[in-house]
């Protein structure tokens, strides 16, 4: 697995790629955590978050877990471990987008993907 320094490196270098609009309103930017961060819905530890967005009284930010690639995505190369992170960096921008539109598209997605993990194909 790659450094947090070298990811921080990374991350910069994505978050580069994206247009100067998306960075409206998100006045905390985008914070490398070196934290593990288990989801709160983990059967045995299986689920990590590997990035979130927030909008709290302090205002509008990203959070990335290193430690949440590293438990997952530990295994892959660079290049890999970068298309990783620009997946995760375009998806939270997506939740900040959609805030700021008053939507909640991926937020919807989002909370089905989770019960698709917490019951499968089981009824509820």
């Amino acid at each position: 697995m790659i450094s947090i320094d070298r990811m921080q490196e990374m991350l910069e270098e994505i978050a580069a790629e994206f247009p100067e609009a998306f960075y409206e309103k998100l006045n905390g930017g985008i914070c490398l955590l070196p934290e593990t961060k288990t989801s709160p819905y983990a059967r045995q530890g299986d689920l990590y978050t590997m990035g979130e967005y927030h909008r709290n009284a302090m205002g509008r930010y990203i959070n990335i877990y290193y430690g949440s690639f590293c438990r997952v995505y530990g295994y892959l190369d660079e290049p890999a471990l970068y298309e990783q992170l620009k997946k995760t960096l375009a998806h939270e921008f997506t939740h900040h987008m959609e805030d700021l539109a008053g939507e909640r598209g991926l937020e919807i997605k989002d909370e089905e993907d989770l019960e698709k993990y917490l019951y499968g194909n089981e009824p509820r």
